[in-house]
């Protein structure tokens, strides 16, 4: 006999939130069930050498609809791609197994592979037609795991595949995950393939900044190099001002190399030495060097950069001048 509303209603709010946990909980244990079942099947159908049911049974399990997506947590394409098993791999791509096929959360088997710095692995999904530009529902792409390993390899292969270098806003960035983990290969290799240096996240800011707030001093030196505005941070917040309130004298000196104004102001009108720590290294660093002229050389080279312009600057090294002024002007 059934419960009447009014009792039902009447239970406690905690009673009724707990069966609501333990019918999740029913549910993961029945999908974590039903995958392992699948998975043992199928590796008995393949050691038996029936391969055709092998694939039979995870083209019915783990592709559905006309987009083939995993109901599933994970398909076998997955676990292979994210072991770096190369052979499994090409015998369920060779079964005619579908190389995008994705998770609930939208991760693909290439996915995987790049997080695991498999090249081999990715090479052979790419081949095979895998989405370079797969995003998960999160908006990451296999180029962003890739960058977050520092796989240098994998992101150029990537790229080589017609990866984009650089998503929208919204979404995750590969250049500044690079640079906040400090994968100066990664870096590079975006800036080859024309990632914007300047590109601004809100939350996040430019990837320059980016290096300043994590200390990464070749990541911020490359993207300098590569024409990066040394004034371009979060919001108001310079690069300076994030390098001087982490008390890192070397990423402060190359900023101000790179003509930051030492002068400029964030949202609370401070400058960078009013954010450094009092009666540090930092501090005294910016204030002997507000008392110091600047070197002419130094601020000719500025100018001639900022003539030349961010998308010229790799061809001052094909200008008419003596090598060792092609370096200076490079900052090499």
């Amino acid at each position: 006999m059934s419960q009447p509303p009014e009792e039902v209603s009447s239970r406690p709010f905690a009673a009724q939130l707990s069966n609501v946990y333990l019918s999740i909980l029913a549910l993961f244990c029945f999908k974590l069930f039903v995958k392992i079942s699948l998975n043992l099947l199928t590796h008995f159908y393949i050691v038996r050498g029936n391969r055709e049911e092998a694939a039979r049974i995870s083209a019915e399990f783990y592709d559905h609809g006309e987009k083939q997506r995993s109901w599933a947590d994970r398909s076998p394409l997955h676990d292979a791609a994210a072991q770096g098993r190369l052979l499994a791999l090409r015998t369920l791509i060779a079964q005619g197994q579908n190389v995008n096929v994705l998770t609930i959360d939208h991760v693909s088997p290439l996915h995987e592979a790049c997080l695991g710095d498999h090249v081999v692995c990715a090479r052979t999904l790419i081949d095979a037609g895998a989405n370079v530009n797969a995003g998960t529902i999160d908006g990451v792409t296999p180029l962003f795991h890739a960058c977050s390993v520092g796989s240098v390899t994998c992101a150029e292969l990537l790229l080589a595949n017609g990866a984009h270098p650089q998503m929208l806003v919204f979404q995750p960035s590969p250049i500044h995950e690079a640079t906040r983990r400090g994968h100066y290969g990664c870096v590079e290799a975006l800036v080859t393939w024309g990632a914007d240096v300047d590109m601004d996240i809100p939350h996040l800011g430019t990837a320059l900044y980016t290096a300043c707030v994590c200390q990464e001093l070749e990541c911020a030196r490359k993207l300098l190099r590569e024409g990066a505005d040394v004034q371009k941070g979060r919001s108001l917040d310079s690069p300076l001002h994030a390098a001087a309130e982490k008390d890192s004298a070397p990423m402060v000196k190359l900023l101000l190399d790179f003509g930051a104004d030492i002068n400029a102001r964030n949202m609370e009108y401070k400058r960078p030495v009013d954010v450094a720590p009092p009666s540090s290294l930092t501090e005294g660093f910016l204030l002997l060097y507000e008392a110091t002229p600047c070197r002419l050389s130094q601020l000719c080279r500025q100018c001639i950069r900022s003539c030349v312009g961010r998308d010229r600057l790799h061809l001052l090294a094909h200008l008419p001048l003596p090598r060792r002024l092609q370096r200076y002007l490079r900052y090499q």
